[in-house]
């Protein structure tokens, strides 16, 4: 296998905390509680936490498979009900020729089995219409201690307590392709757990992070509730070399603006920091990330040919800004090209301008953030995709 295929690929369906949320508000970066799947440079599937984003998951995956038998390897960090609530909805789960392992820890309130016992409960009368005797996929339970290394099919997985009610496990996954940490979940302030989660994130290549709140937020209110803060976790990636830093477990409060803020103060401290977001993708190979996100423009969409101006950040944090022309316009985004290098998630402002009676010009001003640039060529410009999110200010 040449080393430009030893490629690591991970996938975000769920990003949200404590509870799914459809608020208009909260759209672009997703309302699904979390679930990520890291595929694996020999192609192990390995899904982390089984939100409501899983039941997404596993539709596109029976879609992909469609007869053929699939197995995955399920990482659950803890019990609380934003990571297993999509269990019941996972549709790989019905069909027997699938086979799930499912890894996590004994719950002290649940003794032996804990896992088995909540998926049980969960579709136990009267709580669901299902019985889990419908599950016809294989499955196999894992119970974990805490502080083990084992191996599955060439990666290694390294597993360390966190600082959560009730208990949570933070994970590494250590690929051919580079390092992925799953930390979510944790607050900082416990000497002998903030050594394990600096232990988990030393050298990773992409961390995933707990940042439901600010520390301000934790020092108040929500102080004891066992999450962290987008300004814990750029501390700990600076201290641990840390790559790239992807801010995660986002709160149901939390809108679109409000992680567009935080992300914003993050990459002023920190250059590698992303916000995790519904159908974004990581693609990992020999330590070097590149990020994709979905496409959200879903409005009707229509061919323009509209003079503009764009201002924003390139990928390398230094302002621009650019005459272009947008050449496709819909109710929520715009497409068009630069000669710059944009930084994605990042935020731009754009003035069209539109012919008027007379011969005068007019202006519409739009405020927006970068979802996808793709070069076009070697030396070519750079075609952009943005989603307007609000006016200027």
């Amino acid at each position: 296998m040449a080393q430009s295929d030893i490629i690591a690929r991970l996938g975000f369906w769920g990003v949200r905390g404590s509870t799914p949320t459809v608020d208009r508000a909260n759209w672009r970066y997703g309302g699904n509680t979390p679930c990520l799947e890291l595929i694996t440079p020999e192609g192990t599937h390995f899904i982390l936490d089984c939100g409501t984003g899983l039941r997404m998951l596993g539709n596109k995956r029976v879609q992909q498979y469609g007869s053929k038998p699939m197995s995955a390897h399920v990482f659950v960090s803890h019990y609380h009900w934003d990571h297993i609530q999509g269990i019941p909805f996972f549709a790989p789960l019905y069909s027997e020729q699938n086979s799930l392992h499912f890894y996590s820890f004994r719950s002290e309130a649940l003794g032996r089995n804990s896992l088995q016992r909540v998926l049980d409960a969960q579709m136990a009368t009267p709580y669901f219409p299902v019985d889990v005797n419908a599950m016809a996929a294989r499955r196999q339970y894992t119970e974990m201690e805490g502080g083990e290394s084992f191996e599955i099919n060439g990666t290694r997985i390294t597993t360390r307590w966190l600082n959560h009610p009730q208990g949570c496990l933070g994970f590494r996954f250590e690929t051919a392709a580079g390092t992925v940490v799953y930390a979510t979940d944790n607050e900082p302030g416990n000497k002998a757990l903030d050594k394990s989660l600096r232990e988990l994130a030393s050298g990773a290549d992409i961390l995933v992070n707990d940042a439901q709140y600010t520390r301000e937020q934790l020092q108040g209110a929500r102080k004891g509730w066992g999450h962290s803060s987008w300004q814990d976790g750029v501390d700990l990636a600076k201290e641990m070399g840390v790559r790239n830093l992807v801010l995660f477990h986002h709160d149901p409060e939390s809108t679109d603006r409000i992680v567009d803020g935080r992300l914003r103060e993050a990459r002023q401290q920190f250059e590698s920091v992303w916000a995790a977001a519904e159908g974004m993708v990581m693609n990992l190979c020999d330590g070097a990330v590149n990020v994709t996100l979905r496409n959200s423009r879903t409005g009707l969409r229509r061919d323009a040919k509209f003079a503009a101006t764009v201002s924003g950040v390139t990928r390398e944090g230094k302002p621009f800004t650019e005459e272009t022309e947008v050449h496709d316009l819909s109710l929520n985004g715009a497409s068009f090209t630069l000669s710059h290098l944009p930084q994605l998630q990042a935020e731009v402002e754009m003035v069209i301008r539109t012919p008027g009676q007379g011969g005068s010009e007019g202006e519409m001003r739009f405020r927006g953030h970068i979802i996808h640039r793709d070069p076009i060529g070697t030396d070519g410009p750079v075609a952009v995709g943005i989603i307007f999110s609000d006016d200027p200010e």
